[in-house]
């Protein structure tokens, strides 16, 4: 081929690069259109618009010091974070690899052999020596060769396969950025509601407790009286019974809270049995959390916002089937020095080259391209499904925390008159069974009552500090679609240079 021919050649395919085939990508309607506002009213007013859940530190929305400093250790030293952010570095890598088809490959491989020929080699065109009419025997011979080759491949990305690469590579990319973001909410939320949860039961200690002490005085007084002879003996085992019922169920709090001390261990990435947590009851209120409208949900979710880039990967891997059924045009060439001495391998005459283009056209494949193209569609069309159920699994967990904790508020403020009228009826038993007027069965009957009364008032407290941190968790904990668009990888020119 004429050097301008090639140029001719070299142009219309530089043209051509600009062709891609495949659907481009938009992101697919939501199942549904979001509502106006939320269904349930939560049990506080709602901010002002400027409030907003703190970016990357929602869980200071709580103004707890302690849970602060833990949120700050699980940050640095989770493992199952770490994993996520190596996962990531992972995908980036990979998208380093993808743009790599962009580019010549340039391969050398230098070689030096020293051989020798058989004297009984076939001729394969050699003329034989002939003395007097007679075929001499082919001599052996014995020689060196020197070579230095280079080969470069490029691959011209005419229907845009690779490009469609690059653009898998990114969505993946941040997909996969997006999956941190949200390991980073599910363990940070799990934290924070491990410790609210073992705060509930350092109250819930000082119920059980204080429960424990006031029957023990009762145990003194039946035990008196029964020695002066004024009760029986079934009194005292009545309130003796009672007694280490709730000793036990003291031991049984206890228990729990060392199983939710150690949760929290394996959070910051320590052993279950090298943190221990300081004893502080809870004394807290959820605080007003910002709520937004419905369709804030599609950008401010991470998982939402991975399964809408698992979409676009899956739009580019249908663009990449499709391009199956174009030619796939090569460039390719080599050259280098070739030589039997040493002394003169770099010298002009021991230059060799050749050039060339190939374009290789599918033409019968048994069905596989149309197979593998039916297949990414499939592909695309699960990873719509997916996107539009994680959008409605979203919306799902945000009421389900606003109604809870309408519910839990409601449930609160009357449990609490419920330990007041508890309180009354203990002291209204205790004063009829000192006057005469009653049995002691009615004194236990009233410690059971506003024993339970106050373990369950303290644990919808804690359930209402919990379900606080899940509904922030299912608004995305202050976090946005925008910080995953900056994570892509762009071809460089420097790459060419590059092993």
């Amino acid at each position: 081929m004429r050097p301008g021919a090639l140029s001719i050649v070299l142009a219309l395919l530089a043209l051509a690069a600009g062709c891609t085939v495949g659907p481009r990508y938009s992101r697919p309607a939501a199942p549904a259109p979001a509502p106006d506002a939320w269904k349930t009213q939560p049990p506080w007013e709602q901010a002002a618009p400027q409030d907003s859940i703190p970016k990357g530190e929602w869980w200071k929305i709580f103004h707890d010091a302690e849970l602060d400093a833990y949120e700050k250790q699980l940050l640095q030293a989770n493992q199952s974070l770490e994993a996520a952010r190596d996962r990531l570095n992972q995908a980036r890598s990979l998208a380093r690899v993808a743009t790599s088809g962009l580019f010549p490959q340039l391969s050398t491989d230098p070689s030096a052999v020293r051989e020798r020929g058989s004297g009984n080699r076939p001729l394969n065109g050699e003329q034989p020596v002939i003395i007097n009419g007679v075929a001499q025997p082919v001599p052996p011979y014995t020689e060196s060769v020197y070579t230095i080759p280079f080969n470069i491949n490029y691959e011209v990305d005419v229907f845009g396969r690779a490009r469609r690469n690059v653009e898998a590579a990114n969505a993946t990319l941040q997909s996969t950025a997006a999956d941190l973001q949200n390991a980073q909410l599910v363990l940070t939320a799990e934290l924070a509601a491990d410790y609210f949860s073992l705060r509930e039961l350092d109250a819930e200690f000082n119920v059980v407790q204080e429960s424990v002490g006031y029957q023990r005085k009762g145990l003194d007084l039946v035990n008196r009286q029964h020695a002066g002879g004024i009760v029986s003996g079934l009194e005292v085992a009545q309130q003796a019974a009672l007694l280490d019922a709730t000793v036990s169920q003291l031991a049984l709090v206890q228990e729990s809270r060392y199983q939710y001390e150690h949760a929290i261990a394996v959070l910051l990435g320590q052993p279950a049995s090298s943190i221990g947590v300081r004893v502080a009851p809870l004394q807290a209120t959820p605080p007003p959390v910002p709520l937004g409208v419905p369709s804030d949900m599609l950008q401010r979710r991470p998982d939402v916002s991975s399964a809408e880039r698992q979409m676009a990967y899956q739009n580019a891997q249908v663009g990449i089937a499709r391009t199956a059924f174009y030619p796939q045009i090569t460039l390719s060439g080599s050259g280098g020095w070739q030589s039997t001495q040493l002394a003169p391998l770099l010298n002009a005459p021991s230059l060799f080259w050749s050039l060339g283009a190939d374009a290789l056209e599918p033409i019968f494949e048994g069905g596989r391209n149309r197979a593998n193209l039916a297949a990414a569609r499939a592909a695309y069309d699960q990873s719509v499904a997916n996107y539009r159920q994680s959008v409605l699994t979203a919306f799902q967990q945000v009421e389900d925390g606003i109604s809870n904790l309408s519910t839990l508020s409601q449930a609160l403020t009357t449990q609490h008159a419920a330990v007041e009228d508890a309180r009354r009826e203990l002291t209204i038993a205790n004063n009829r069974y000192i006057g005469g007027a009653t049995d002691y069965l009615n004194v236990i009957t009233a410690q059971t009552t506003l024993l339970t009364s106050q373990r369950l008032e303290t644990q919808l407290l804690g359930q209402q500090m919990v379900s606080s941190v899940y509904l922030v968790k299912a608004l995305g904990g202050g976090w946005d679609a925008s910080e995953i668009k900056d994570q892509q990888v762009h071809p460089q020119a420097i790459q060419i240079l590059q092993p």
